[in-house]
């Protein structure tokens, strides 16, 4: 075989090996957080989450403007998550525990633990 013709079948079969390889590579952009609360466009999203007791809830806030996790009994409180800036608590009692943002109070939203 030709050196040329060589050198392009090389660069031809890295170039599918790569892709192969990105395509099978498991991705955690793509794999939801099933605990995970997303703070954005001025909502909870999901807007109720059912978990298990003893799992921990993350509110992660993709916003422009800052939010807060606040539990209506007082059981949890964050402080102003900017931006990418995110908080967690552990629910350890099955029970439903409602929230809000103490900056935007008609942002609410359900925690349901089982």
């Amino acid at each position: 075989m030709a050196p040329g013709r060589c050198r392009s079948w090389l660069t031809a079969a890295g170039v599918a090996a790569l892709w192969g390889i990105a395509l099978c590579a498991p991705s955690t952009a793509e794999t939801p957080d099933p605990n995970r609360i997303v703070v954005k466009d001025f909502m909870f999203m999901p807007n109720t989450l059912t978990v298990k007791a003893g799992s921990t809830v993350t509110w992660a806030n993709r916003d422009d403007e800052p939010h807060t996790v606040v539990s209506n009994t007082g059981l949890f409180r964050s402080g102003a998550m900017d931006t990418n800036e995110s908080f967690s608590f552990k629910f350890d009692t099955p029970g439903t525990y409602h929230f809000t943002c103490s900056i935007h109070p008609r942002m609410v939203g359900t925690i349901v633990v089982q």
